[in-house]
């Protein structure tokens, strides 16, 4: 419940749209730098640009095929402007995603974070996603290694193959795997990446719980991609709402979890506590209304009637 507040009192959803938006438009960039080193490549290997051309013009169907070859040629011969804007545009969309990311993760936490100049700030947000990126490349290594070399040269060195449930064992330490790699990313993710220091054992719990969640939500998003793509509709708007849901999906969960690293009881027992505003004395000064000038007058009256009622009465008794 403490989490749930904290999250939606940092505005956890705002935060994770803008990482979203961050994450769609830094995908064209990225893929014109990786055009660009594919047009590297292909320019020093001639045969494979004419089997690649072949290819396309054999399986697209009227002219279409030869426009599609010759976008290749002019795709290789702009390799250099291709990658020049790419990478432009990949460190513009990198640097907002990352700002938005480490700005949501301080929300989270509620730590207070003076800031800094705007180049300070840029440089700081640079080394955070290169340190991202050498976590991602770490853990995804380590994955990619643990389920597949180390599985074959076990298969091969003492002939599992023919062993029942060889392959159910060969998917779960695959799952279990990629879930050790995951959880090592989001620790330097929820640990990390806010611009002020956290609670470390606080982090940990919450990302081997973003981790398992993100396995689970890996597993259905598989699903759902292979049941879109059944359709020509699915084929062509399938990936990239896919991709857009499970973005955004990803991005919230990140953040719960962060939020409820922040709210638990030796994270609040770390947590800042802002002074109490300064105390203003404001004196009141009550001022009491006496009686008009005509109630005074009437006052007046009622008491010498009165005096005079009463001084008869006096007299007729003696």
């Amino acid at each position: 419940m403490r989490a749930a507040n904290r999250y939606q009192d940092q505005n956890g959803d705002d935060y994770a749209a803008g990482i979203t938006y961050f994450s769609i438009l830094s995908l064209v960039p990225i893929l014109m730098v990786v055009f660009a080193i594919a047009g590297f490549v292909l320019a020093g290997q001639p045969q494979w640009i004419e089997e690649i051309k072949n290819s396309i013009t054999t399986n697209v169907p009227g002219g279409l095929g030869d426009t599609l070859s010759d976008l290749v040629d002019s795709a290789i011969g702009a390799r250099s402007t291709v990658g020049v804007f790419g990478l432009l545009g990949a460190a513009y969309g990198g640097l907002g995603w990352m700002a938005n990311l480490r700005n949501a993760l301080t929300a989270m936490w509620e730590t207070t974070h003076e800031q800094g100049s705007f180049v300070k700030t840029k440089l700081g947000d640079a080394g955070a996603f290169i340190g991202l990126g050498a976590a991602m490349i770490v853990s995804f290594g380590l994955s990619a290694f643990g389920s597949g070399p180390a599985l074959q040269w076990l298969r091969d060195t003492f002939g599992l193959e023919d062993v029942v449930g060889f392959g159910v064992a060969v998917k779960a330490v695959t799952i279990l795997v990629s879930v050790g790699a995951m959880w090592a990313v989001f620790v330097w993710v929820i640990a990390r990446l806010p611009r002020e220091p956290v609670a470390i054992r606080s982090a940990v719990r919450a990302a081997l719980l973003a981790a398992v969640a993100f396995e689970i939500f890996k597993q259905v998003g598989t699903i759902y991609l292979q049941s879109v793509t059944s359709g020509p509709a699915g084929v062509a708007f399938g990936p990239i709402i896919g991709l857009l849901v499970f973005t955004f999906f990803t991005c919230r969960m990140i953040l719960f979890c962060t939020a409820w690293a922040a709210t638990t009881r030796e994270s609040m027992a770390l947590a800042h506590v802002p002074a109490p505003p300064p105390a203003v004395i404001t004196p009141r000064v009550e001022v009491a209304e006496g009686p008009g000038i005509a109630r005074g007058i009437a006052l007046v009256g009622a008491g010498a009637l009165t005096a005079l009622g009463v001084g008869g009465l006096l007299r007729r008794r003696r």
